[in-house]
């Protein structure tokens, strides 16, 4: 059996996340949650609060755009196989509404539009916790081989090589 025959793919990675209950770290320092995965779209909750407040007493709009920028690179991982990964070469975000520590459980909404072996393109949307768009995004993403053991399924919990705790 190859190693790319053990591997999981994209969307396997992300169901054991969420089975495992592993949370990334940017996720556990913004208060955000990945909710919901299928091939090609993901949901990301999450509960903006005064901590990622700006100095005009809104959300941050970089808090938006980290959900969004999450949800497009989540929802093209879910279609990738294994031993593939993808970085964001372009995020475009339009504002349409502040969010503010009232505005409810958000939810971040990826969607892939394309998916080729060297790119993909996705949108997502921002609903505050009353269904109003808030803020959307498309995303250019570029998708590239990984070698084997330098990624996988997410171990939050365990050191990266060359760095030490």
């Amino acid at each position: 059996m190859t190693d790319e025959a053990k591997a999981p793919d994209g969307y396997e990675q992300l169901i054991g996340m969420l089975d495992g209950g592993l949370k990334a770290p940017v996720g556990e320092t913004l208060n955000f949650d990945l909710a919901e995965v299928e091939r090609g779209k993901v949901v990301f909750e999450g509960h903006p609060d005064r901590s990622v407040y700006n100095p005009l007493g809104s959300v941050h709009g970089g808090y938006a755009a980290t959900l969004l920028d999450s949800a497009c690179g989540i929802a093209t991982h879910s279609t990738l196989g294994p031993n593939r990964g993808h970085t964001t070469l372009e995020l475009k975000v339009s504002y349409l509404r502040a969010l503010t520590d009232k505005s409810g459980t958000v939810r971040a909404t990826g969607t892939v539009l394309s998916s080729g072996r060297r790119v993909a393109f996705a949108e997502a949307q921002l609903h505050d916790g009353e269904g109003r768009l808030c803020a959307t995004a498309t995303s250019t993403l570029l998708v590239f081989d990984v070698a084997t053991g330098d990624r996988g399924a997410p171990d939050f919990g365990r050191p990266q090589q060359g760095r030490s705790e």
